[in-house]
């Protein structure tokens, strides 16, 4: 059976122009045009949709999706399992921010008295899902000596550190509304990459970069903005002011 593009549309629960967006990048290409123009989608293209949905709900960017499934090696079963195994960890996590959303309405309310720290339980950047776009970016030096140095540390100096790095990040997003070279954000920079260089090498170019990458990818935008709204956009040019003229 083939579908047009609008049936596939009210179908999925996507936009036209979505689809339209796909084809033109080569992600999703119907898989046959009526003599009238129309783009008709088959049983198969459908499934592949259904691939690029799974991938999008775990915040993969477009690019990365079509690298994955134009790969010859791509397996749609292998890959719905994966999508199982991750989307499980993502709802055990969403589990515990909710759990966290819930305790800080009663505390707010006064029924229960919340500490700093149960406010961000749930918060989870102790694991580096972006890895291949670091080596990408900055090759595998600055990487692998970052997941040396944190293979190095026992269970409570990486808890340590995990806390170390929320502190930071909260501490950045009470001065977010700050300009980026101001002397309050410029002192704080001057903390983040410290603390960053303790788990590996960051260049001028690689410090700046990372900025950079906090807006560039979603999956980042996301994670760094639960702290406070415009998080990620703030740190970019921060970051980039003090790697522009810091000398380093």
């Amino acid at each position: 059976m083939a579908y047009k593009v609008k049936e596939v549309a009210n179908l999925v629960g996507i936009s036209v122009r979505t689809l339209h967006h796909y084809d033109e990048i080569d992600l999703l290409k119907p898989d046959q045009i009526s003599e009238a123009g129309y783009r008709l989608y088959s049983e198969e293209d459908l499934a592949v949709l259904q691939q690029i949905l799974f991938f999008r709900e775990l915040d993969f960017p477009l690019k990365k999706i079509k690298d994955i499934i134009t790969n010859p090696d791509f397996d749609q079963e292998e890959a719905l399992h994966l999508h199982r195994s991750m989307l499980l960890e993502k709802r055990s996590r969403l589990d515990q921010l909710l759990a966290s959303i819930d305790k800080t309405i009663l505390h707010m309310k006064g029924e229960i008295r919340m500490s700093q720290k149960e406010k961000f339980e749930g918060f989870d950047f102790s694991s580096n899902p972006y890895e291949q776009e670091a080596r990408n970016r900055w090759g595998d030096k600055a990487v692998d000596e970052s997941n040396q140095k944190i293979s190095n540390l026992t269970k409570g100096e990486q808890k340590n550190m995990k806390e170390e790095m929320n502190h930071l990040f909260i501490r950045m997003a009470a001065i977010r509304h700050l300009r980026a070279d101001s002397s309050e954000a410029q002192a704080l920079m001057d903390e983040w990459f410290t603390w960053l260089n303790k788990m590996g090498t960051y260049s001028k170019e690689g410090f700046k970069g990372l900025g950079q990458l906090y807006v560039d990818d979603p999956r980042f935008t996301k994670n760094i903005d639960q702290f406070g709204e415009g998080l990620s956009l703030f740190l970019r040019d921060a970051m980039a002011f003090y790697s522009d003229t810091k000398g380093l």
